[in-house]
């Protein structure tokens, strides 16, 4: 069993969440009856979706963990799934996601937010100086 899909089967039997289609179309993702918290693109990462506010409130500890990756305006966090360390990060930052999304929506962020995903690509794409 992969470090996601250990994960994704201890999520599912949290209250708060469910297992849905992503919004992006690309593996699998776990909501709360309020958003969509989480993302599984691939068995070596997932895509969380903190909110502007959680982010903001911890950038700086996000930042020190190596298993993040921060992308710059998103609302979402990538953890990536290297050990069972990488797992209980996952936990704790989901937690707060479900949190922040109960406590403090993001009023400003439209609905079709995407994950990071897509963005990693873009970022990528930009960084090896090809636009």
């Amino acid at each position: 069993m992969t470090l996601a899909s250990r994960a994704i089967k201890q999520f599912v039997s949290w209250p708060d969440l469910t297992e849905d289609r992503p919004s992006c179309g690309i593996g699998r993702a776990l909501r709360s009856s309020v958003a969509e918290i989480a993302h599984f693109h691939s068995d070596r990462s997932a895509d969380l979706h903190l909110t502007a506010g959680s982010i903001h409130r911890i950038v700086n500890d996000l930042a020190e963990s190596s298993a993040i990756r921060l992308v710059p305006g998103s609302h979402w966090v990538t953890v990536r799934l290297d050990s069972y360390t990488d797992v209980d990060l996952l936990m704790t930052l989901m937690s707060l996601a479900l949190q922040a999304h109960q406590r403090w929506p993001d009023s400003d962020e439209p609905l079709s937010a995407r994950c990071n995903e897509r963005l990693h690509v873009i970022l990528a794409y930009e960084h090896d100086g090809e636009c």
